[in-house]
């Protein structure tokens, strides 16, 4: 048996079609939301020219969902704090970094009406000291952007590393490698690295159908996993 995770980071437009094929599966998944980025109205989904000042992947600008839109499109799905405007642990003072970890939270909480204890870390970055910082102010986990074999097996609940990234090339091995190991396997991404390319999210539609038409596999919630007692068995 596994227990499956997936988280997705930054709340742009292709969020839209992914709670879409999510909901189809009756799939589960968690999403790391900065909510001074999202204005009140979509933004743009465009390509642009490499001159084009402002930030792109690999040409793709896929503009932040709007405030209005937010409970409609996440309702039902486990949202979490990825900072109020993605700032980076170590880039700011800690103080800073803490507020805004914590405003995030509040805001979501607020928002939906639930309970949002986990963090992902912007940019992967994290300090040990930040780190110890918001599991003291409450969090149950933060996800690195580094892999681990086994993740029960990292060393600590706010330094949380995933199975791989949903593009990996080793995707379905690395499953089958978690169901042989530890049980849990968790991947993350951004909407925005499928772009517009078709082939692109239909192959992330096949893997979402494979694992929910796996009869070992069940999702969960990130927040579903008590990570201090399940780290801590590691180590027994």
């Amino acid at each position: 048996m596994v227990k499956v995770m997936q988280c997705w980071d930054d709340g742009t437009i292709g969020d839209a079609r992914l709670t879409e094929i999510l909901r189809k599966y009756n799939a589960k998944a968690t999403f790391n939301l900065n909510p001074d980025y999202h204005g009140e109205t979509r933004g743009e989904q465009r390509w642009v020219g490499i001159n084009e000042p402002g930030w792109s992947f690999k040409g793709f600008r896929d503009g932040k969902l709007g405030k209005n839109e937010l409970r409609e499109i996440y309702g039902g799905f486990q949202v979490a704090s990825h900072c109020m405007k993605h700032e980076c642990a170590g880039a700011v003072p800690d103080d800073v970094f803490i507020k805004s970890a914590l405003d995030a939270r509040h805001y979501l909480e607020d928002l939906f009406g639930q309970s949002c204890p986990g963090f992902a870390w912007p940019c992967g970055r994290y300090t040990q000291e930040t780190a110890d910082a918001l599991l003291e102010a409450g969090f149950a986990y933060g996800r690195t952007t580094q892999n681990a074999e086994r993740i029960s097996e990292c060393e600590h609940p706010m330094i949380l590393h995933s199975s791989c990234h949903f593009h990996d090339g080793q995707f379905y091995q690395k499953y089958e490698n978690a169901k042989a190991g530890d049980g849990l396997f968790y991947f993350w991404g951004h909407t925005f690295e499928n772009m517009d390319s078709e082939g692109l999210w239909n192959q992330l539609e096949m893997k979402i159908k494979y694992i929910s038409e796996d009869p070992d596999a069940t999702w969960v919630n990130l927040c579903d996993i008590d990570w201090k007692n399940a780290i801590a068995s590691t180590k027994a």
